[in-house]
């Protein structure tokens, strides 16, 4: 198994079956992306320094104009694709192997969940994991402690508030908070 032959599978939003080779790859990944964050996460890193894990992390390039304010946690990494001037609070958590993409801009807060994972709901199949994208548009700001979760997709310079649960898309230039989270404004 390599990983362009992982990322099409769940990137193409097919489950990835437990106990399947596929599975395996993932668990995997997720190790490797535990050395990288124990990394990231122990002691103090200049920017560059944190630039360059998320690097290894994501095995992309990463803009100079990037911030983030370790700790960072993520079970894959290879699946996020950042954008310029793009702004990470600490203490968030990244489940990213059906993929996210955040855009130009944005500023995610502190203990962000994006969960781009759902399991199996037959009982018998619950360790099967169905992947769904998250795509976050330009100059988006969500606020602490959101939850994000499979599938959405926030436009433009949308607000989500804090502490809210986004179970579906959020237009452009709109406020969403709440659990679940609903349009409470233009902007």
């Amino acid at each position: 198994m390599e990983l362009h032959e992982f990322l099409s599978h769940v990137d193409a939003g097919k489950t990835v079956s437990a106990g399947s080779e596929l599975h395996e790859y993932m668990v995997r990944l997720a190790f490797d992306a535990m050395k990288i964050t124990a990394v990231l996460n122990q002691g103090y890193h200049e920017p560059e320094e944190v630039r360059e894990l998320m690097e290894q992390l994501t095995g992309r390039s990463v803009d100079e104009t990037f911030t983030m304010f370790p700790p960072f946690y993520t079970d894959c990494g290879k699946n996020i694709h950042i954008g310029k001037n793009v702004f990470i609070n600490c203490c968030c958590h990244f489940q990213d192997q059906g993929g996210i993409t955040i855009g130009d801009g944005t500023l995610i807060g502190s203990h962000v969940v994006l969960a781009t994972i759902n399991h199996e709901k037959d009982p018998e199949k619950r360790g099967d994991n169905i992947p769904a994208p998250i795509r976050i548009g330009r100059n988006v700001w969500i606020g602490s402690h959101a939850s994000i979760l499979p599938g959405v997709t926030i436009g433009d310079g949308a607000i989500v508030a804090a502490g809210a649960v986004v179970t579906k898309d959020v237009p452009a230039y709109t406020i969403a908070g709440g659990v679940p989270a609903k349009v409470i404004k233009s902007i």
